[in-house]
């Protein structure tokens, strides 16, 4: 029996660039960065950064805990029995509080700590605080009242700088115009880009061959395949 190129790949790992000096700046994300610089000038404590997958938000929420020396946990994970085990660090870093299930009532304790024991706190969500439909008004009260920013969908500059991280972070050179035949073909978010790049170079270590439009377009017309 024949196996296939595709079938001898092997799943190599690699480990995203996330410090900040890898952090790539335009201005879809660059409030979000003046929110993080301005740390820790912020009201009451803490702050709330949004956008979509895959758009940076856990990148910049690094970057503030290198900066904070902060802890980083799911929103789901803190409740009000575990909540005095979270408030013994100094900064915390909570993600997805838009994600159940999580505890309305151990977050808004949360931040009344921050600001009552002057700890800090960033939240993550791909969710604006006004359209989450939370249920809590007092929570809901307090994370409206938080210096907030939001990550928009890229620009150009910024997807194709994108890319370039994305396959830098796997140690694979492409060429320019490799890049733009991507960008005008594929689906304009970071999630894609993510995914796009997973693709090629999936197929590339396949295939034995190095990233070019021909790998680019089969990789497009697989992801392709899958969304329908």
């Amino acid at each position: 029996m024949t196996t296939s190129p595709r079938q001898l790949a092997f799943d190599i790992p690699h480990r995203p660039a996330l410090g900040a000096e890898d952090f790539l700046v335009s201005d879809s994300n660059a409030e979000a960065v003046g929110l993080i610089d301005r740390w820790p000038d912020w009201p009451a404590g803490a702050a709330v950064i949004t956008g979509p997958p895959g758009s940076g938000k856990s990148h910049l929420a690094n970057v503030w805990r290198l900066k904070s020396r902060a802890r980083i946990v799911s929103a789901r994970e803190i409740s009000e029995t575990l909540l005095p085990c979270f408030v013994t660090d100094q900064s915390l870093v909570v993600e997805d509080i838009d994600k159940g299930p999580c505890s309305e009532t151990a977050l808004f304790h949360l931040l009344n700590l921050v600001r009552e024991r002057r700890l800090a706190a960033l939240l993550t969500s791909a969710t604006r605080p006004g359209d989450m439909g939370l249920i809590l008004p007092d929570f809901s009260s307090r994370l409206k009242a938080l210096p907030f920013a939001e990550i928009s969908a890229p620009d150009d500059a910024l997807l194709r700088s994108v890319l370039v991280k994305l396959f830098a972070d796997r140690q694979v050179n492409v060429d320019p115009q490799v890049i733009a035949f991507m960008l005008v073909r594929m689906e304009r978010s970071f999630e894609a880009a993510r995914r796009l790049v997973a693709e090629i170079d999936s197929l590339a270590l396949a295939m034995q061959r190095g990233v070019t439009r021909a790998v680019a377009a089969q990789a497009l017309e697989v992801i392709g395949n899958q969304d329908k």
